[in-house]
């Protein structure tokens, strides 16, 4: 059986218990996992380790997914508000206290692609870094850079998937298997790179940077604290863990976002909570009650007003307290 990488695995099971709570058709689970591994047969493998019957599973002689562009969506609505947003958080584009804008920076001969928040008024403020879940860049995520630009700094969100052009040109179902596939060092290299083009901004004050991420982009984030010693804070939402080893790397303070009900990922807490307290890395884990996996997602069906609230609140606070 293939092997699968710690994010490939951590997306596959996430894909499962999606599946099996009626959120995602079987469809779409068996296109998801192939894009991921490749290949029909590893895909068998991967969803029978999971947890699937054999009655689910695909025939060996099922031909592989082949992507499709997705449709042209209005990214927000004629009032700029971003669709099936659910949060009173959320900032519509078009806010006058916030400038947004999508912009590309190089990294080698690269060109990235990101979307730039930040608030109207002149001032010189701390920059955070967004990453996305493994959706890529969605209006949810700009949606969520207009809010910490609102918040008083400039949020950078990075598109991961810039070099296959664009999230919003990918199939949806592809885009989880691309990312996965481009391998953990890319994306922290991304986020190197667009802190250091943050930092040439004017009104970024570059020597307090932040990041935060979700789902996916929580493991990204977790890596990038591994990495990026500039880092001086991180928020990571429920993603897969960082390797306990390279943990003594971290600089910045961590507060790790959890949900109760989401045990695939709070299960790997306790070790990791011990690796931060053994390299004496400042770091909170919160564990919000009730909620599941991808709770501050407002456009999504797992959404808690409640508790995504106060992981917010929280957040901000982490980033008040260590962005100094």
């Amino acid at each position: 059986m293939q092997q699968l990488s710690k994010f490939e695995k951590y997306l596959v099971e996430e894909f499962y218990d999606d599946y099996r709570e009626g959120s995602m058709s079987r469809r779409t689970f068996i296109r998801r996992v192939a894009f991921i591994t490749g290949s029909m047969s590893a895909t068998i493998a991967a969803m029978a380790a999971a947890g699937c019957r054999p009655i689910e599973l695909p025939s060996a002689n099922t031909p592989m997914p082949q992507p499709t562009p997705p449709p042209t969506t209005a990214a927000t609505t004629e009032t700029g508000a971003v669709p099936d947003a659910q949060s009173p958080l959320s900032v519509p584009e078009g806010d006058p206290s916030v400038s947004g804008s999508d912009i590309t920076y190089d990294n080698g001969s690269d060109k990235i692609m990101a979307y730039l928040a930040r608030p109207a008024a002149e001032g010189k403020y701390a920059i955070v870094l967004v990453c996305h879940e493994n959706r890529g860049l969605t209006p949810h995520i700009k949606d969520v850079a207009r809010r910490f630009a609102k918040a008083g700094y400039v949020a950078l969100a990075v598109d991961l998937l810039s070099r296959e052009g664009g999230s919003d040109k990918i199939d949806n179902d592809q885009r989880p298997g691309l990312l996965t596939g481009a391998g953990i060092d890319r994306h922290v290299g991304d986020f190197a790179a667009g802190l250091k083009y943050a930092q040439t901004l004017d009104y970024v004050d570059g020597a307090r940077a932040g990041m935060t991420g979700y789902c996916f982009g929580g493991g990204v984030t977790w890596a990038s604290s591994e990495a990026i010693p500039e880092l001086k804070a991180a928020v990571p939402f429920y993603g897969p863990a960082p390797d306990l080893e390279k943990v003594p790397n971290i600089k910045a303070a961590v507060l790790g976002v959890y949900a109760e009900l989401d045990t695939r990922i709070t299960g790997a807490m306790e070790p990791l909570d011990k690796a931060l307290t053994a390299a004496n890395i400042t770091h909170k884990m919160n564990v919000y009650p009730g909620v599941n996996h991808a709770f501050h997602n407002d456009t999504g069906d797992r959404y808690v007003e409640a508790q995504a609230t106060q992981a917010w609140e929280d957040t901000l606070a982490w980033f008040k307290q260590y962005l100094v």
